[in-house]
């Protein structure tokens, strides 16, 4: 990516092209190979402390490893971000953070966590994808209704969507129309080595489940809240990032024992 504002503001401009027309974009070859062995091996590892259960973890505290630091603290992505969110809005972000999230779906807990069809809170969404199944008959590929709303709304017509499509009967609904093919959504495979950018704010999206015995393992990189600040914002972080920590903390107090 060229450090120049207007090369960066181009290739935003090509990206958001895409994000509008096919509901996302792709960057091939990031991570590079190294980085993405680095990455594996640093799920693998928190993934024994979770064994076959679901976890998540939620900000820059808990997700310290130099990869993926230089991935939420590079100041070309942001850039690149900021000229994303400025093309949908017609106005700066009144925050440059990138909200990293490390999730990984496996076992049982897993397939709950899936399905759960949802609109970000930030309107730009980079996903980064590291443990994705080859095989099985599911393998957690990512399911879009890409821009069902626009990028800017009032908060209250935000948190009445959100109350009408987040919650289990609506999923359930929404789970049974797709099983019946009366809803569609674009299906799209997930390939590590690329990232793939959409509007988050705009989409309603999930992860398929896997399959018992598989783990999908995704970092998510959230940019641009749109209702930056207000108190039904903070309340939502606040209460996804408990609601995490619960389902980690279960995990690990599930564990049995190590045999000696």
């Amino acid at each position: 990516m060229s450090s120049t504002a207007e090369a960066v503001t181009d290739y935003a401009t090509t990206l958001a092209g895409l994000m509008d027309t096919q509901g996302y974009a792709r960057i091939e070859g990031l991570p590079g190979q190294e980085d993405l062995a680095q990455l594996r091996a640093f799920t693998r590892e928190h993934a024994e402390r979770h064994p076959g259960e679901y976890f998540a973890y939620h900000g820059e505290q808990h997700l310290n490893h130099k990869v993926l630091v230089q991935l939420w603290s590079n100041p070309q992505l942001k850039q690149l971000l900021a000229a994303l969110y400025r093309l949908a809005t017609g106005h700066d972000s009144l925050s440059s953070r990138i909200f990293p999230v490390l999730r990984c779906v496996q076992g049982a807990q897993g397939r709950r966590e899936s399905n759960c069809f949802h609109f970000d809170a930030s309107l730009v969404t980079v996903l980064v994808p590291i443990h994705i199944p080859t095989e099985g008959q599911e393998r957690g590929d990512l399911m879009l209704f890409p821009n069902l709303r626009r990028a800017r709304q009032s908060i209250l017509v935000n948190l009445i969507q959100k109350a009408l499509l987040q919650n289990k009967a609506s999923r359930w609904l929404m789970g049974q129309a797709i099983q019946r093919g009366w809803l569609k959504p674009m299906i799209l495979p997930l390939v590590p080595g690329n990232l793939y950018l959409f509007w988050g704010y705009r989409t309603l999206h999930t992860n398929q489940p896997c399959s018992p015995g598989l783990m999908r393992a995704t970092v998510l990189l959230h940019f641009g809240d749109p209702h930056s600040g207000s108190l039904a914002t903070r309340l939502i972080l606040r209460y996804s990032q408990r609601r995490a920590a619960r389902l980690s903390a279960r995990a690990l107090r599930d564990e049995p024992p190590q045999a000696s």
